[in-house]
């Protein structure tokens, strides 16, 4: 930066986080340099989430008799059965909405829907989950059809099958992944009889009542150990959230907070901030980097919340297909 003759102001270390951010977030791809490229007006876009991903096995089975892969060929080797599946999983994911052409040696945007004069026009940048858009761009999204929860699993679990650990998920709507029941059913089999079984389980199919018992339990127990094991639970999230929003000022905020259950958190950020102790007379004006951090803190109790919510939604799943089953 010295060669290029850089003015001192932007040799800080500042300046290189300014920098390395907007290259992250606002570069776009383009086959010739692995850096991306800035295009003007092409980075003003916001977000707009690509359609949902298929969220059970009803809905892999529709996408599997709507293709060419026919049942005849789920009687195959479990390997090539996988590997079709996985195919139509990223087959299925919606592409993004621009992307650099060679014929017209220009980046080209297309719209997905038809807009009038005066709305805003949002682009799918790609299939992101709602922790890779608040590390990478700075914001979530409170319905995203892509979000996905991962969760402890047994070693086992992942070697009872071909599937890849990046698809052993919950999505957002607490259904776990085709993949992950799939895993689970396997493992949940006698480890002599998982290769007679095997192109069932690809199929969609359920090996047994009590096989399918049995993973729905492990399934909720696992989701009610992982929110247990968290720092807070999602009552102490929207309370704390709540608190946030509806405190006219800073020291509002902390009086309603001093009495609960997650007064840490608060002491933690005052800690950080060094404000201990400065909202004991009159009231502060927070600095514009107390102001920005404070967003960033509620940012990730949103993300938390909307976490441990997939966790509930599938304990809440699981006890609908148990009572189903022992009905």
């Amino acid at each position: 930066m010295e060669d290029l003759k850089f003015k001192p102001q932007l040799l800080t270390f500042k300046a290189w986080v300014w920098a390395s951010a907007t290259i992250s977030s606002r570069t776009l791809h383009i086959p010739w340099d692995s850096a991306g490229c800035l295009c003007p007006v092409g980075d003003l876009f916001n977000y707009d989430a690509p359609g949902k991903e298929p969220s059970d096995i009803g809905d892999l089975e529709d996408l599997l008799s709507s293709s060419s892969i026919h049942d005849g060929s789920l009687s195959n080797e479990d390997n090539t059965t996988v590997a079709d599946a996985e195919q139509l999983d990223s087959q299925s994911q919606r592409l993004t909405d621009g992307g650099f052409e060679e014929d017209a040696n220009a980046y080209c945007f297309y719209a997905r829907a038809n807009y009038n004069k005066g709305d805003q026009v949002l682009l799918c940048y790609g299939t992101y989950t709602n922790l890779e858009l608040l590390e990478h761009y700075g914001f979530i999204l409170q319905d995203n059809p892509n979000d996905k929860v991962f969760i402890p699993l047994e070693p086992a679990v992942c070697s009872s099958t071909s599937w890849s650990r990046e698809s052993l998920y919950i999505h957002y709507n607490g259904k776990p992944s085709f993949a992950l029941l799939a895993a689970l059913r396997l493992w949940a089999t006698p480890q002599i009889k998982r290769r007679s079984v095997a192109h069932f389980v690809y199929s969609g199919s359920k090996i047994s009542a009590d096989n399918e018992i049995f993973i729905m339990k492990w399934l909720s127990k696992t989701c009610h150990g992982v929110l247990k094991n968290l720092p807070t639970s999602i009552e102490d999230d929207t309370l704390l959230l709540n608190a946030m929003d509806n405190s006219q000022d800073f020291c509002t905020f902390l009086e309603v907070t001093k009495l609960m259950s997650f007064r840490d958190e608060v002491d933690t950020f005052l800690e950080v901030h060094n404000m201990k102790g400065k909202c004991s007379d009159s009231n502060v004006v927070l600095s514009r980097k107390t102001r920005w951090s404070m967003n960033k803190w509620k940012l990730t109790i949103q993300w938390r919340i909307n976490y441990k919510k997939v966790l509930l939604d599938c304990i809440s799943y699981c006890s609908q297909i148990l009572d189903s089953l022992m009905e």
